[in-house]
């Protein structure tokens, strides 16, 4: 077996002490997604993203945007991550302020690395750089609380238990529920990844602004269930929200692929 060296160990023990703010879905989550993108990249958007990523997959290059925090030179790209809202919106009023949205933020940078993407004169290390964020931050977008309110920082102030342990919200869907299955990524991937042609299209064809829209949909249900401080969250908790969670790493994966279709097919 080939030996961890200390670098490594460094590394792997920074990555668990990150907070968990920073960690949409966490590592795993965001492997499913890339896992089920790239089972509908078309062959020629495949080829080009793999000039790019060389043996990188798009699983494992999906994580790159949340290691790179240990390091303060990607400081800047703290707020790509997510974006806040208001509760109590309606999906005119979402639809509105998207339309007006300059700032930095998950939406609008997923719509400036699909423009500069398209670029055919960027360098290699700036398509890699880009290419590995892009991944990321539509994982990102359909975790609901990354497109939590303001008030709490997507849920970051909002203790919960989750069965004995002392959390905050925002944790339980970065993590907690999608480990509380107990599946590799590939193993998710596979369990989901069950579509139809149609299901794929609409999904596909749906603008980045509606993404936003459902996961912001979810956060306000996902808020509206936490009744008292240090509620506790179990098995019913996780049965109630399996199915959104899965929906979710599935419409990412899907939704996925078919920017980079645009992009690269």
């Amino acid at each position: 077996m080939k030996s961890i060296s200390f670098r490594q160990l460094l590394v792997i023990a920074f990555i668990s002490c990150m907070p968990f703010q920073s960690m949409a879905w966490g590592v795993l989550g965001h492997r499913i997604i890339g896992e089920i993108a790239d089972s509908y990249l078309t062959r020629k958007a495949k080829r080009e993203v793999y000039k790019i990523l060389g043996n990188e997959t798009i699983a494992m290059s999906s994580n790159w945007a949340d290691f790179i925090k240990s390091n303060p030179a990607y400081n800047y790209l703290y707020n790509w991550h997510f974006i806040n809202l208001e509760g109590g919106l309606s999906e005119e009023q979402v639809h509105a302020y998207l339309e007006k949205d300059t700032v930095t933020d998950v939406y609008t940078k997923i719509n400036f690395l699909e423009t500069a993407l398209k670029n055919k004169q960027l360098l290699q290390e700036e398509k890699v750089m880009y290419l590995r964020l892009l991944i990321h931050l539509v994982g990102d977008v359909h975790q609901p609380l990354h497109v939590g309110r303001p008030q709490d920082l997507g849920g970051n102030k909002v203790r919960v238990l989750w069965f004995r342990d002392s959390v905050n919200l925002h944790q339980v869907w970065d993590e907690k529920l999608v480990n509380f299955q107990q599946l590799s990524y590939t193993e998710f991937a596979a369990a989901i990844n069950h579509t139809t042609k149609e299901q794929r299209n609409g999904w596909q064809q749906q603008p980045v602004s509606t993404w936003v829209y459902q996961s912001y949909q979810y956060a306000e249900k996902i808020y509206g269930d936490i009744k008292t401080p240090n509620q506790k969250l179990d098995f019913k908790y996780n049965y109630d929200y399996l199915d959104i969670m899965n929906s979710q790493l599935l419409k990412g994966g899907v939704r996925l692929a078919g920017l980079l279709n645009r992009i690269f097919g």
